[in-house]
């Protein structure tokens, strides 16, 4: 696996449709939230304008929203499934016992807009334990480092194409 493959964004059809009708509609929404500004600006002193800082922050936060969502959907490869090689990957669903534990877990590995309605829980590639897993055959354990400092093995038992 290249450095490449795990910068794309695997996204079923059904979650490349709902970001893409955001980002429009954020996109189409500029406009109001210029006159919201342009509105408030007219009000007077803009140090003590509470309407203008909102509406300068509400824009803030959109523009990075669409400029997130631009990103993510120019990177991202839609409905196609990964191979079903058992290699942990972008849009697999990999199941994981972690050292210590008696119990498996099961996640998808993607990024958090493919989760939708949180039907299963979803790892980010970038994420300590979704970058140590990358690239992990079945069977396979690695090691990762926790946010407290100290080392989490982890094996990887099963991992299948995510199929929605």
């Amino acid at each position: 696996m290249t450095v490449s493959d795990t910068q794309v964004t695997w996204l079923t059809q059904e979650a490349y449709n709902r970001l893409k009708s955001e980002l429009d509609e954020l996109i189409e929404n500029r406009p109001v939230i210029a006159q919201k500004i342009n509105t408030s600006r007219e009000e007077g002193d803009l140090k003590e304008n509470g309407g203008y800082h909102a509406a300068r922050e509400e824009q803030g936060q959109q523009e990075a929203r669409i400029r997130h969502l631009q990103e993510l959907l120019r990177g991202a490869k839609v409905g196609e499934t990964p191979a079903a090689n058992g290699i942990a990957g972008p849009g697999m669903v990999l199941t994981v016992r972690y050292e210590g534990d008696d119990e498996d877990e099961t996640f998808l590995l993607a990024t958090r807009e493919e989760g939708g309605e949180g039907a299963i829980e979803v790892y980010s590639p970038e994420s300590p334990l979704g970058k140590a897993l990358l690239g992990a055959k079945e069977g396979e354990t690695r090691e990762y480092e926790l946010p407290n400092g100290k080392t989490q093995k982890v094996t990887l038992n099963k991992a299948e194409p995510y199929s929605g």
